[in-house]
């Protein structure tokens, strides 16, 4: 049986994040994607001009109608928005006929620097959300606004700050390690065992355009398919890592172009 994932998110128009990338992520990995739409954005790789948010009452709309007809084995949440959007999820994930995993990636900025989420708006995710995943995945910055403290600027401080939402709820963290300085990009991934770090190179290259997008959906498209916390982690560490690595081969306008979801598809039809 092939897995559904659904992602909670916001369009991207450029493809390279939001409920775009979800969507190639999930078919590159084997699930069946869909979406339920939290916001639009008029968005390109040079960056964000505008935001819509979809009243929270039609968010729900598109959950329950989905819900009644679909059998969901994973579930992403990312751009919520604002405490509206925040509240309205959180009041679907908590009914008691809910048992899909939820990886949380808590978007909060876009990569050209644009506010995707509300200020007040943090607070509700922390507070509601956080609590109702099975992993959430904070790079550095987010990690900081969820914990109200300045983003960690070495691995002793990441340690620290996954130590602290670890006590928030969730079920594990996944925290990014990508804005640290140095030629690595070391992730901490938390449960309550204690921490690993799962270490990777940093590739030299401008696209990493939806690689937050990625990576969540990554981890629910493998949840999905009965991978363990630990093996969904690991895997979609190894998925996002060589879609950034095949990245410059594509095309796709002159900011921050996205990662190459397909490189393994399109790879095979390179070399026939």
């Amino acid at each position: 049986m092939i897995a559904n994932v659904l992602s909670i998110a916001g369009s991207d128009p450029s493809g390279g994040a939001g409920i775009q990338a979800d969507l190639k992520t999930c078919s590159a990995l084997g699930a069946f994607g869909m979406t339920v739409i939290t916001a639009l954005t008029a968005q390109s790789t040079r960056g964000v001009t505008g935001v819509v948010a979809l009243e929270p009452e039609f968010v729900v709309a598109q959950l329950d109608t989905l819900m009644l007809d679909v059998e969901i084995h994973a579930v992403k949440v990312g751009m919520v928005a604002n405490v509206g959007i925040a509240e309205a999820i959180a009041s679907v994930l908590n009914r008691k006929d809910w048992r899909a995993p939820v990886v949380l990636d808590p978007v909060m900025v876009a990569k050209g620097g644009a506010p995707l989420l509300a200020p007040a708006a943090a607070k509700a995710v922390r507070d509601l959300l956080l609590p109702l995943a099975t992993i959430v995945t904070p790079n550095l910055p987010e990690a900081g606004a969820l914990l109200e403290i300045g983003a960690a600027v070495n691995r002793q401080e990441m340690e620290e700050q996954g130590r602290r939402l670890m006590a928030l709820g969730p079920g594990a963290v996944l925290l990014k390690g990508g804005h640290l300085e140095g030629p690595d990009s070391p992730d901490l991934w938390v449960t309550s065992e204690g921490f690993k770090w799962m270490e990777g190179p940093r590739v030299n290259t401008r696209n990493t355009h939806g690689t937050g997008c990625t990576l969540s959906s990554a981890l629910a498209a493998l949840l999905a398919q009965g991978k363990s916390l630990s093996e969904a982690a690991v895997g979609a560490k190894t998925y996002v890592a060589r879609t950034i690595e095949q990245a410059d081969k594509l095309n796709v306008g002159s900011g921050h172009g996205p990662v190459h979801h397909f490189h393994a598809l399109w790879g095979q039809k390179e070399s026939s």
